[in-house]
Parts: structure tokens; sequence; C-alpha cells
């Protein structure tokens, strides 16, 4: 796979790369097609968090698990019953595995044959004293760099911690026995999708948190998500402090305390879905000047450069927007810029997000919080989702829509969704905001009946109508 350069110390290069994941992969294509001949380094497997660790496999396996819940589907309808079961778990992570290597190797090894001027290096990178790139003890001679090396599960800072077993997201999928019991420590996007994939499963969950579900979002979409879980059997425990860590006779054992004061939460497994960090710890960035933000990421303008002159950074290293398409979208900037005089700027105004449990969590925009943060008399509309008929038709109300908009103006702002299918429809308010419509307008709009993205539509009347009076496609 990798070129004769590889073997040649006195290479040269008009881009490094550091990072052969998605967002160094976006790099290095989008250089190469301008004409550049680049380094791409790799450490580790290629292809980077989402294909190997992330979103491939997790998604594979909450679809997976998604099949149990069909009893509890089947009941909400007259005359019908089903059932699942998981008969056989390592099966299920063998299937999904080999999903991750397939597509490893279509979206990334088998790419690169087809670019002949991207050299791809293996080893480990570092800046050296004097600000130079080396890679394995040579020196990588590039006119300009872009650090592209992702990022990690972060490990708490919890007494014990270190001396017990504990599994994050990528070791979590490994297991080929699936565990009776298990502590999730975390309520963010990685906390709450794995929680309910394995109390599908048939584990028994709890979550333990120190702030609440998806602390980022709204609190509307946050209580109602709690209730669902604890409607499935996830115990979740939120305003938590972490006190101490200890394992047991096959115990994990974590004191933590609340409201109710302290408290001894047990489980066969914990797993650690505290968020994210950097990596940059093996960079020696300090060598190079390259400033980092107090939460460990790579700090960069606008134009993805650094504090080093010719040296960008893109994706999660950036601490920043730490979602596979903005990491590819921001290395692509990177690469543009640092190859024609740094001419674009990096808009990241306008983002979905999904959270890949059920019902489905999205959201574009601004919360109310940030909203009125930012200044604006902001104004909203919820909407229960027993107002949607493609709800009622598939009988399965839970969630809800809230849109944010300025009062003054009526534009939309934010929109954030709690539905069985809301991810298919965030996409639709992310165009009505770019383009800077008005809830009016986007009430006024002609949307498909029996769908949920029509939600939208009813969301955007209920700033002004009772849309419960209203009959079917009216207004």
């Amino acid at each position: 796979m990798p070129d004769s350069s590889v073997q040649n110390p006195n290479a040269t290069y008009d881009l490094a790369v550091i990072g052969a994941g998605s967002a160094g992969f976006s790099a290095a294509i989008t250089a190469a097609d301008d004409g550049a001949r680049v380094a791409l380094i790799g450490f580790g497997t290629i292809g980077g968090t989402c294909v190997n660790v992330g979103c491939v496999p997790s998604k594979a396996m909450i679809r997976a698990m998604d099949t149990m819940h069909i009893k509890a589907v089947a009941a909400r309808f007259d005359g019908v019953e089903a059932s699942a079961a998981v008969t056989d778990w390592q099966a299920v992570v063998q299937q999904k595995q080999a999903l991750v290597d397939d597509l490893r190797a279509a979206k990334y090894t088998d790419v690169l044959p087809n670019y002949q001027s991207v050299a791809y290096l293996e080893g480990k990178a570092v800046f050296d004293e004097k600000g130079g790139l080396q890679m394995n003890g040579k020196t990588i001679d590039a006119d300009k760099v872009i650090i592209a090396t992702g990022s990690k599960p972060h490990v708490p800072e919890i007494e014990g911690i270190e001396s017990v077993t504990h599994y994050d997201s990528t070791s979590i999928l490994e297991l080929e026995t699936l565990p009776k019991s298990l502590l999730v420590m975390g309520g963010g996007y990685i906390g709450v999708e794995l929680a309910q994939m394995f109390a599908r499963a048939g584990t028994k969950v709890t979550i333990v948190t120190r702030r609440r579900l998806l602390p980022e979002g709204e609190p509307e979409i946050s209580a109602a998500l709690t209730e669902y879980f604890e409607l499935e059997g996830v115990r979740v425990l939120d305003g938590l402090s972490y006190e101490n860590v200890a394992e047991a006779d096959g115990q994990v054992n974590l004191q933590v305390t609340g409201s109710n004061g302290a408290e001894v939460l047990s489980a066969e497994k914990l797993l650690l879905a505290t968020g994210r960090v950097p990596n940059v710890e093996s960079l020696e960035l300090a060598n190079a000047g390259i400033k980092v933000s107090a939460q460990g990421g790579v700090v960069v303008d606008n134009r993805m450069r650094t504090s080093r002159d010719g040296v960008y950074a893109a994706g999660d290293v950036t601490g920043e927007d730490q979602f596979v398409y903005m990491a590819a979208y921001g290395a692509k900037i990177a690469a543009k810029n640092a190859m024609n005089s740094n001419s674009l700027s990096y808009d990241n105004a306008v983002v979905p997000a999904v959270v890949f449990c059920d019902p489905q969590v999205a959201s574009v925009g601004l919360t109310e919080a940030q909203a009125k943060a930012a200044g604006f008399d902001a104004q909203t509309s919820v909407l229960g989702l027993e107002n949607v008929p493609r709800a009622l038709a598939a009988r399965d109300t839970r969630g809800l829509i809230k849109l944010v908009a300025d009062r003054a103006t009526k534009k939309l702002l934010g929109a954030h969704i709690l539905a069985p299918e809301g991810s298919d429809s965030i996409q639709t308010a992310a165009m009505a905001i770019r383009a800077g419509m008005s809830y009016e307008q986007l009430g006024e709009m002609i949307f498909p009946y029996l769908t949920t993205v029509e939600g939208l539509k009813l969301a955007a009347q209920t700033f002004d109508k009772d849309v419960s009076k209203l009959s079917c496609c009216a207004g």
C-alpha cells in the first residue's frame, strides 16, 4: 500500500497530514486532488474512530438490539404479538466486527491506491525541538502540516479508577459475553446510546451522571428521555458526585453522593462514557509553539490555522464539533487553505446532530438557553408527538418537537426533536435555519402527510395556533 517514498529519507512533500482517520483522509484526498504531494501519517489502526470504534460499530449494535424491543412495539397494536431473543451474543459482536473490517477496507485501505501522490507512512509523528516534524526518528520534509489525530475516551479522576476493571465505548463492544449488569458513567450521547442498547439486550443497566441525560440539550427532551428509559427498565441517577470506586467479588462498586445522601452502586461491568479528549500527548506540540486549550484541544482560528505558521488542525483534536462529518469538512477547509493562501472559512453555524437512542434525539441551531445567552428575545413552541398524525398512526407518541425563534423577527434559531424517526427530519430544519426562514414561512410550507417531518410544520404553527383544533392538513 505505501509508495516508494516510505523508504526514501529524502522525499519531500507539499503537505504532511498526521492522522489517518476521517479528517486525515479528507485532508489528504483534498490536497491530492489539488495536485499536492502528500504524506499521510498513520499510527494504529487505519480509519480512525468512526469506522473502527465509533459510529459504525455502535450503530450496528444499536440497530441489532432495536429488534429486542419488538415485543413492546407489537403490544401497541390489538391482535399483534411478537418477540425476539439474543441467542448468540458472540455472533452479534462478530457480525459487527465483520462490518467494521469491510468498511475500513472499502473506505480507507482500498481508497489509497487511487491517489498516487499520497504516500501512506506508518509511525509515530512528533515535533522536534526546532519545531520540525519527525516520524520514527526521521525528518518529514513537508511545506505544510495538518494535525488530525482525533480523540480518545476520557477517564475521569475518581479515587480508585485506575485499580478497577473498566470499559470504554470501544472495549465494551468487544465483549463476547453479555454482562448481567452494567454501570454507565455519563449521560451524554455515548452513555445514552450504549445504555439503551445493552438494556434491550437483557443487561440490567444503571446510568449515573453528574448532571442529566444529554445535559447540553433542551431540558424538556432530557426529562422525557429519562422517563422513557426508566419505563424500559434503565435506572437513571442524575445530579451525582462520584466519590470512589472499587472492585470486589466480581463486582464494581461505585460510591456516589446525591440529593438522598451517599449510596454504593454495584454492577458486573463499568462503562466510562464521560466524553472524549483530544489525542495530543505524543505530538510534543510545545516544541513547535502550538497552543492548546484548557481542555487539551489544538487551538485553531476560522481558517483552521494553529498558532504556528504553516501548521493546521482539524477534527476531534481541536476539541470542537466532534462529529465525523465536521471532522471531514474542517479537514477539507484546512487542506485547501494550506494549498491556496488561507482563502476559506470554517462555518459551523448550522450543524445538525443526532443521538441514536429510541426515540432518537436530533438537534440543530441554538437551544433556548443558548439563544437567550446570545442576546435574543427567544420564544419557543413545544409540540408533543400526540399532535403528529404519523405518531398516532404508528401508535408511538413518545417525544416532542421544540422550536426556538427570535421574537422580533420570528426567524428560526434552533430545532430540537425527540421522536422515533427524528434523525430523518432534522436536515429539513437545518435547511430552514440556513435559509433564514421564519417560523411562519416554515409553517406555510407543504409537507407530506403522515410523516414525522410534518411535525416541524405543526410545531411552527404552534407558535401562533392551537394545532389540536386543526383538521388534518389544515392550516
